[in-house]
């Protein structure tokens, strides 16, 4: 089985047979970026319908039991998560509502600093700030996991201290092995080794490099250098692929509702829209290669294991509360 850390996009029937096609037994979704309350709770609503019209091949997890026993069936996990904070709108007890409505992780910040803390793209990172740490502890509390990919590494840094459980970069790399203001220094994934955190090494090129994405070889040669920065309990898949995504959805995703003018997100000028998959990633059911992939590099079978779906469902464990 695969555990994949983070996807987007307009997931449908094609998409779920797709993940399982690629031995995809559990995935955390996307259900916003910018949204606030009422349009989280849409989108919430959407997803339910979307996976009780397709029952027999998808459901909703809420805990890591639910996601072994769902992908035993041969079903696909569906783990609810937002890339952003919005959905709390200010309101420090929307985070255990939103909890009970099935959300499962929830990323700090998105591209922008907010009330919780700095993002990766600020030029100056402000660190988690008081409403973000009482946000971290209602989130343990309330077992929703932590999230810091898009978040500065100054907040990220914060949020591990004050996080009671440990925290996820869901869909990044190491900024040593490919510098990008997305990425995270070895700094921070020396902490989630430390405190248990699990950082899921992305395929997404423009943060991924032309180099990692030439073969699976390439890029399982990047998760091993990822594992020696932070072993190999913290290291899982994160890929950051996108499903149906049109020019009005990265314009979404990039510029929000917050500037009238361009913003390229992690992409820059003059490049494509959308960033060229990698050579060995064209489909979503090309996930399947990532075991042999990670086996030719030199990783046992139990270390595989590890990177592939133990590592999350013991970080899973750890975070989620059951209801």
């Amino acid at each position: 089985m695969i555990i994949d850390g983070l996807q987007c996009g307009h997931f449908d029937r094609a998409a779920f047979e797709a993940l399982r096609a690629g031995t995809v037994g559990g995935v955390v979704n996307t259900c916003g970026f910018w949204e606030g309350a009422i349009e989280s709770m849409d989108s919430i609503g959407r997803w339910r319908d979307l996976v009780r019209e397709n029952s027999d091949i998808a459901e909703i997890a809420l805990t890591a039991d639910d996601i072994s026993r769902i992908s035993a069936q041969g079903r696909l996990a569906v783990i609810m998560g937002f890339q952003n904070a919005n959905l709390f709108q200010g309101r420090i007890r929307f985070v255990e509502m939103f909890a009970e409505l099935g959300v499962r992780v929830v990323q700090l910040t998105y591209n922008n600093q907010n009330e919780l803390g700095g993002s990766c793209y600020e030029i100056e990172d402000s660190g988690l700030t008081r409403f973000g740490r009482e946000v971290v502890r209602e989130m343990n509390a309330a077992g929703i996991l932590v999230d810091c990919s898009h978040v500065g590494d100054r907040t990220t840094l914060d949020a591990i201290k004050v996080s009671e459980k440990p925290i996820a970069v869901t869909h990044a790399n190491a900024q040593s092995l490919f510098f990008h203001k997305r990425n995270k220094s070895d700094d921070v994934i020396r902490a989630l080794r430390d405190t248990g955190g699990v950082i899921g090494c992305a395929a997404y090129r423009n943060i991924t490099g032309d180099e990692f994405c030439a073969s699976i070889e390439a890029w399982c040669t990047m998760v091993a250098r990822t594992v020696d920065i932070a072993g190999i309990d913290s290291v899982a898949i994160g890929t950051d692929k996108s499903h149906n995504f049109t020019a009005p959805d990265y314009a979404w995703m990039r510029q929000g509702r917050w500037t009238r003018g361009e913003d390229y997100g992690a992409s820059a000028a003059g490049r494509p829209l959308k960033a060229p998959p990698p050579a060995w990633f064209q489909k979503v059911e090309d996930m399947k290669v990532i075991p042999d992939g990670l086996r030719t590099v030199g990783f046992s079978q139990e270390e595989v294991a590890k990177i592939t779906h133990g590592n999350w469902l013991r970080l899973y464990e750890a975070t989620f509360r059951k209801p």
